[in-house]
């Protein structure tokens, strides 16, 4: 279990430092990549404590990740614009659901892979589970970066 929370705390905190150092603005496609950063946070931590209540499942994961992935989004619109519940809800569901859905696709891509070559893959009470669940993070990361360098394009999604 200790190791378990370890695992989580260090993949948790890779993301956390990238968002710090990525805090500045600078020109160019930043407002993207935080964007994509912003995501991914929702999503891993949704599939972190999902993998902890319910072991290992794409569905719960999923679940769990998009329901945390609009709460990320939801709280920040509510915050920074005079809107309703509802209507904050639902740009929050316009802004992230195709960010989401790509980035679950890449990280869940990778798990399915090294599910399939590495048996202790599966096991999230081991080290090879960490391991690769912080490789999948990279995959979601790549999958999700273009979905929302175009959300952002649209104007569907801000720029962070």
């Amino acid at each position: 279990m200790l190791q378990t929370l370890a695992w989580t705390a260090i993949s948790l905190g890779v993301l956390t430092a990238l968002i710090i150092a990525a805090d500045e603005p600078h020109a160019g496609g930043n407002g993207v990549f935080l964007s994509a950063l912003h995501c991914g946070a929702g999503c891993v931590l949704g599939d972190v404590v999902a993998v902890a209540l319910f072991g290992p499942g794409f569905a719960t994961e999923f679940a769990f990740a998009y329901i945390f992935g609009i709460a990320f989004q939801y709280i920040p619109i509510r915050a920074m614009r005079d809107v309703s519940p509802a209507t904050a809800l639902w740009d929050a569901i316009k802004a992230d659901t195709l960010s989401l859905v790509a980035f679950e696709l890449g990280m869940f891509g990778w798990m399915a892979i090294a599910r399939f070559w590495l048996s202790e893959a599966a096991a999230p009470a081991s080290i090879v589970f960490w391991f690769t669940m912080q490789i999948a993070m990279i995959a979601g990361f790549a999958t999700t970066y273009p979905a929302n360098w175009l959300l952002v394009k649209w104007g569907v999604k801000g720029g962070m």
